[in-house]
């Protein structure tokens, strides 16, 4: 399975994932982006979020 990854040392807090796929990223209580847990993702909109991403520090690993 394809898991959404951020690489928080490139991220700038900017929130354009959580405004394009708030179904997977969300800010954490300490302040950064997080991966929500689910089952599965939606490859359609974490693409989306990867392209808009502008650090590009969101991508794709293999579980």
């Amino acid at each position: 399975m394809k898991i959404p990854s951020v690489d928080l040392d490139r991220c700038n807090l900017c929130g354009a994932c959580i405004e394009v796929c708030p179904m997977v990223f969300r800010l954490n209580d300490a302040g950064y982006i997080e991966v929500i847990e689910l089952s599965s993702y939606p490859e359609t909109e974490v693409n989306e979020a990867i392209k808009y991403c502008p650090e590009d520090c969101i991508y794709w690993e293999e579980d």
